[in-house]
């Protein structure tokens, strides 16, 4: 089979395709054809060894599938070969095939094509598992979204005003925050041209927004939680702008505002049972016409790096997707 290796720690353009041998499924795992991989964020940091956890070189990158199951392990007994599913791996997804862990792997909607399938999963799951469970949005709340029109940030767009809140969108561009609007936000703030917290209190009668979810990081956290209203919750959800900020822990202090993580990952991979029923809710929502991801391009395998080099610009729209022959 083919597939997108890293043999160094670098940019997208160390990348390679290479021939692999076919995998093979242990007991709980189910080996899937891949026809379609959704990239995210931390795809451009794992192969530059800047997240969380670092593979061992070699490794194929790539975390959102969507495909065919060719064979699953013996104590599988939900999915069988034939099968189309969609599911989520750690890394491994850029690639004809791969071993995709049983409790992370789920049927796909039949009006739901692979491309979106491979959208779904990351954006939705972990936009969901903040607002629902991390933050506990509440009907008639204020939340701001950063980094807005990106992967995740528009899907806490969708999910927020579907769970009842009104929504800012923040962006850098009045391009990306159309698409905002255009995905259910009330009012929007562009952060190149505004000052972030002055207007946050301004659009929000200076009560500030109940709860802000914050996938970019870098300079505009701290403006944004001085913002933030009594009893707040910060989610911090990713530095897609390169840098860690450090707060000031007089702030949560202020505000009596809690700063509350969000690594959808590893709650998937601990809570299975919880995480099965946020991605059944999320698919019922689906199915009712509620979620549309946005897919801003589609790539081939062998185009993975300049896609990648695409979103590191941040160009990027909602979703990029690498479709697999």
């Amino acid at each position: 089979m083919k597939a997108i290796l890293c043999k160094a720690y670098g940019p997208p353009s160390f990348l390679v395709l290479e021939d692999l041998a076919s995998p093979k499924p242990g007991p709980k795992e189910v080996l899937v054809r891949v026809k379609a991989c959704g990239l995210n964020f931390p795809d451009t940091l794992i192969i530059q060894g800047l997240y969380q956890f670092k593979p061992e070189l070699p490794f194929t990158p790539g975390s959102d599938l969507a495909g065919i199951v060719i064979a699953v392990g013996d104590e599988v007994k939900h999915l069988s070969p034939g099968d189309e599913v969609f599911g989520f791996v750690p890394f491994g997804a850029l690639a004809q095939e791969v071993v995709v862990p049983s409790n992370a792997c789920f049927r796909k909607p039949k009006n739901m094509d692979y491309a979106v399938a491979a959208s779904f999963m990351m954006a939705y799951g972990t936009s969901f598992h903040a607002l629902k469970d991390r933050a506990k949005l509440k009907n008639g709340e204020t939340l701001l979204v950063l980094g807005a029109s990106g992967g995740v940030g528009l899907a806490a767009v969708e999910l927020g005003k579907l769970m009842g809140a009104t929504v800012i969108a923040a962006a850098s561009t009045d391009e990306k925050l159309e698409l905002c609007t255009s995905y259910g936000a009330d009012l929007t703030i562009n952060y190149e041209k505004e000052d972030l917290k002055t207007t946050i209190k301004a659009l929000t009668k200076n009560k500030g927004a109940n709860v802000i979810y914050d996938p970019v990081g870098g300079d505009y956290s701290e403006a944004a939680f001085r913002g933030i209203a009594w009893k707040g919750r910060y989610l911090v959800v990713g530095f897609a702008a390169g840098s860690i900020p450090k707060m000031p822990l007089n702030l949560p202090l202020l505000k009596g505002a809690s700063v509350v993580g969000v690594f959808w990952g590893g709650f998937a991979m601990r809570h299975p049972k919880a995480n099965m029923e946020n991605t059944l809710t999320l698919m019922n929502w689906y199915k009712e016409g509620k979620l549309t991801p946005h897919i801003h391009k589609k790539y081939p395998l062998e185009d993975t790096s300049k896609a990648l080099e695409f979103m590191m610009k941040r160009k990027a729209q909602g979703k990029l997707v690498v479709e697999i022959e």
